[in-house]
């Protein structure tokens, strides 16, 4: 075990089994990382998330909130929680969303979502701020593996939106969601344009004015 930890470096995907995966994930060290686990290789964040990365991350989930609040869309929203199918893969996404259906399909008291007895959640979205290439591919192959519908990634750095649609183990980029019919990529690329010079608040305004249109 020693000899794989002086292997890890953040960012970076390593060779790893399950079993050593999991002592890492219980390591002390790493309590504060996001843990990812895939085709037998596990990656570490420990980069310190900075103002940019936030407020991004803010702004989309308002966006999605907002969006399904005027819609009557049923959702439940996850920040930064572990789904886990032991054995095989585990990832901790940024923002996550249940739709419809599923929205209550994850009873308060869960602390890692176990994906062998519950639903993977309809939306993963991750926000890119210096893991852009990670997130369209490797990450991109773990989240078709793990079955969600759809799959975002926040450019934080182009101030743009990156949308998949996961179907038949692949996916396929798409400019309007699927799982929230209605919901463009190009407003939400607009909302986070206006962030740069303006408040969230009047972000939101401007958000639930295009979405009762």
């Amino acid at each position: 075990m020693s000899d794989l930890q002086t292997k890890i470096k953040s960012e970076i995907w390593v060779p790893a089994t399950w079993e050593e995966y999991i002592q890492i994930t219980e390591n002390p060290a790493y309590e504060k990382a996001k843990c990812y686990y895939h085709n037998g290789h596990l990656r570490i964040e420990m980069t310190p998330l900075g103002h940019d990365h936030g407020c991004d991350h803010t702004i989309i989930t308002v966006a999605v909130n907002l969006f399904c609040i005027v819609k009557h869309i049923p959702i439940k929203g996850i920040t930064n929680t572990t789904y886990r199918q032991t054995g095989v893969q585990e990832c901790q996404p940024d923002i996550s969303y249940y739709i419809g259906n599923n929205s209550q399909a994850i009873p308060w008291g869960t602390s890692i979502i176990d994906l062998d007895r519950y639903p993977s959640p309809e939306l993963v979205i991750e926000v890119a701020n210096t893991s852009l290439a990670d997130d369209q591919g490797a990450k991109r192959l773990l989240y078709e593996d793990l079955q969600v519908k759809e799959y975002w990634i926040v450019d934080v750095a182009n101030v743009r939106m990156i949308a998949f649609a996961i179907e038949n183990g692949g996916s396929r980029r798409i400019s309007e969601s699927l799982v929230l019919p209605g919901l463009g990529m190009p407003v939400l690329e607009e909302a986070l344009r206006r962030s740069r010079t303006i408040d969230q608040s009047q972000v939101g305004a401007w958000l639930l004015q295009q979405f009762q249109q």
